[in-house]
């Protein structure tokens, strides 16, 4: 077992740094095999936790609360802004994070319903029960990847179109950062094809896809460099200047970067990851 940040394992990684940092002690991540899943991870919400906040990702979540008393679990859409996510103290999670943009196949929901909402797990997968009483009952990690890759690799991935695989392709070697007419060159299509090719595919428009992808690669950028500039950054990021940069950061993250950073070094949060 090591403890290095998620994106030293394999580039760009879609992170929650909240629910890192509300975490009781550690906060356990093991990356997926298959590319349709980013990573699973695992960990206790602390006693004295502030409000765990969910940021925009482009994922989907499916996270299950293992509460021996009323467990529960949830299908999580991106956020689109930074806001409160409903995780109690005490409580044990077990997280499944899609990779940005993927939405599983076995959701009973069309993707344009997903962004910046919750459902019930059982109520948007058919005939989940089972599944869901032994991912809950397990509690051991690595045995609840397993019983989630039983149930649900067969129909992990829903399939997209072709246009919509290669922005999202692009768009992640590109840190989000490409504009509309950059992406109409690239695939031979028009601006209003791409939007509504994307939006039915992802349930996001790619300006939105992108904004999230620029503030995440900020993220993965704090957490490699102590000595960063953000001017630097925002300009790397292709931010029309650094008050730009500023308040899109704050707005999907709900602090400044310089808070942020201040934050991640005071809290340890290297030493809360653990990766199996």
């Amino acid at each position: 077992m090591t403890q290095l940040p998620l994106y030293r394992h394999s580039g760009f990684q879609p992170e929650q740094p909240w629910f890192v940092l509300n975490a009781a002690r550690h906060y356990s991540v093991i990356a997926s095999d298959n590319p349709a899943i980013s990573h699973f991870y695992s960990f206790e919400v602390a006693q004295n936790a502030c409000m765990t906040l969910a940021i925009p990702d482009g994922c989907v979540d499916i996270v299950f609360d293992c509460d021996a008393q009323y467990p529960r679990a949830r299908v999580c859409g991106t956020t689109l802004e930074a806001r409160g996510a409903d995780m109690q103290h005490n409580h044990h999670y077990f997280g499944v994070r899609f990779a940005p943009g993927i939405i599983p196949d076995f959701l009973d929901v069309m993707a344009e319903e997903i962004p910046d909402r919750e459902f019930s797990f059982l109520d948007v997968v058919p005939d989940a029960r089972l599944a869901f009483e032994q991912i809950v009952q397990a509690r051991d990690f690595t045995r609840q990847i397993a019983l989630f890759n039983a149930y649900f690799t067969p129909r992990l991935v829903r399939k997209a179109s072709a246009v919509t695989s290669m922005i999202i392709q692009t768009m992640r070697q590109m840190h989000g950062n490409i504009r509309i007419d950059q992406l109409e060159a690239l695939t031979g299509y028009t601006c209003r094809t791409i939007q509504r090719q994307f939006r039915q595919d992802t349930g996001m428009s790619p300006k939105a896809f992108s904004r999230i992808l620029r503030c995440q690669s900020a993220i993965n950028s704090i957490h490699l460099r102590q000595d960063l500039s953000f001017s630097d950054l925002a300009f790397d990021l292709g931010f029309s200047d650094q008050s730009h940069f500023l308040r899109e950061f704050k707005k999907f993250v709900s602090t400044t970067p310089c808070d942020y950073q201040r934050r991640i070094t005071d809290d340890d949060y290297f030493h809360r990851l653990q990766f199996h």
